[in-house]
């Protein structure tokens, strides 16, 4: 069957079978930032955006990204590097094997969410696994990096008036 979607801002038209899941999918175009760590939904190594909403590819049928938009961290390039500069220099990034995931995570948590409590954060990222860190270094990196976005926007705000 073929699909047709939009992936970090390019038509996409691909071939798949009825049983491809989007994380195969999005490997084949050459996303290697989507990873498969557990294959049961538990780490959210595969994190992708659906429209803008994250979404675990290994648990989506690439049938689904029929006319959608698919972002992964190749999309997402300036954005990412942000916020891995906060990461490195809380020492949260370790191995970094989780980290594609946990960005897009982090990412989407800055868009939909509003000076979010350390509860909520630790709600909106509770599916994402470490297995290096103790998670206090990525709530650091996180609120620190969630302060310069504030920042930014107040900054952006006063350059318009």
């Amino acid at each position: 069957m073929e699909i047709n979607y939009v992936l970090n801002g390019r038509k996409i038209k691909a071939e798949i079978s009825a049983d491809d899941m989007l994380l195969g999918q999005l490997r084949a175009q050459k996303c290697f930032s989507v990873k498969c760590g557990c294959e049961t939904t538990n780490c959210g190594l595969c994190t992708v955006w659906l429209d803008g909403v994250p979404v675990l590819s290994c648990a989506v049928p690439a049938a689904r990204a029929e006319g959608h938009e698919i972002t992964t961290l190749e999309g997402l390039q300036k954005e990412a590097r942000e916020f891995a500069q906060f990461m490195a220099e809380e020492g949260s990034d370790q191995c970094g094997f989780c980290n594609p995931g946990y960005v897009m995570n982090v990412l989407a948590m800055a868009r939909d969410l509003k000076n979010p409590t350390e509860k909520e954060i630790c709600d909106y990222l509770s599916g994402n696994l470490c297995r290096c860190t103790g998670y206090t270094s990525h709530m650091r990196a996180i609120k620190k990096y969630l302060a310069f976005l504030k920042d930014k926007k107040a900054e952006e705000a006063g350059d318009k008036a």
